[in-house]
């Protein structure tokens, strides 16, 4: 059995799945906020009550945002703020007395999607999680790539790539840069630039609902938008070649970028033709706690 635990600023959930990868149980409860003490302690209650309920012991893989520091070997990177620079992997394996691997959120997506989602068989696959921030996860021939920094995917604090004039410098990211592809590619960064562009202040689904209606100005806006979106992706497809992008979060609801950012990256791809699949994911916000159980 393999328990899969998704650590999240508001909720935990744990996952159970069998050997064939079906589910076998799913529970959450509240995150304790600003309590990393509670948080394990969370973390362990629902370990041993799916073991009780299910009658057998499985292994754990934890997905959260951040990452473990290759430096210090504690958490880095995360939005939960009262998690970075606690040592959770090593309490957590003396609290449930067992070994615990541990990634970061984009990388269960990526690893959940490559494993039996959508790009499941194919050998390079870059995992993308596009919602109020911009994340990624790279899995190869089924193994998470974490890297010598433990930031490979790191996607969104690179600057957005082939810029045009009216796009510089960019706008300021929490990272302390402008111009990162997450002002950009972000939900609150196209509403941004909507606003900048209309004074309307919609949100991505509106803007692509309007756009679809016929609305000028909003398709003018999902046309910046897939064009950015090509540009960034030719830029990982230069470097990484990847099999399958899979795209995940809320702005991987958005149906024509399927078909129009694929028709637009070949530009910016260094090569004569791109063979590189665009798809949606498989299971959608279930994939984090999935990935995690695949660990």
């Amino acid at each position: 059995m393999k328990l899969g635990i998704d650590l999240g600023g508001t909720k935990i959930e744990i996952i159970a799945l069998d050997d064939e990868g079906v589910e076998i149980l799913r529970r959450r409860v509240p995150t304790p906020r600003g309590d990393y003490t509670a948080t394990l302690q969370a973390i362990a209650d629902l370990v041993q009550g799916a073991e009780r309920e299910l009658g057998q012991r499985g292994s754990v893989g934890i997905g959260t945002p951040g990452a473990i520091s290759r430096a210090s070997g504690r958490l880095k990177n995360s939005n939960s703020a009262h998690l970075n620079g606690q040592a959770i992997l090593q309490d957590l394996e003396a609290l449930l007395r067992r070994p615990v691997k541990i990634s970061n959120d984009a990388n269960c997506f990526a690893l959940s999607e490559a494993t039996d989602g959508a790009a499941a068989g194919a050998a390079v696959v870059f995992g993308v999680i596009i919602g109020t921030g911009t994340g990624a996860g790279i899995v190869v021939n089924g193994q998470i790539l974490t890297g010598a920094n433990s930031i490979a995917g790191e996607w969104g604090h690179n600057p957005l790539p082939w810029p045009e004039a009216q796009e510089l410098p960019g706008p300021e990211c929490y990272c302390g840069r402008r111009g990162c592809i997450e002002t950009f590619l972000s939900g609150p960064g196209m509403t941004k630039l909507h606003h900048h562009e209309t004074g309307e202040t919609l949100s991505p689904e509106e803007i692509a609902a309007r756009a679809e209606a016929g609305d000028a100005a909003c398709e003018r806006s999902l046309q910046s938008y897939e064009n950015r979106l090509a540009r960034s992706l030719a830029h990982v497809i230069n470097i990484l070649d990847p099999d399958v992008i899979v795209l995940g979060g809320g702005m991987s609801n958005i149906e024509q970028l399927y078909t129009r950012v694929p028709e637009l990256w070949g530009r910016w791809v260094f090569s004569d033709r791109v063979d590189t699949r665009l798809v949606r994911h498989r299971f959608g916000d279930s994939s984090g706690v999935r990935g995690a159980a695949w660990l």
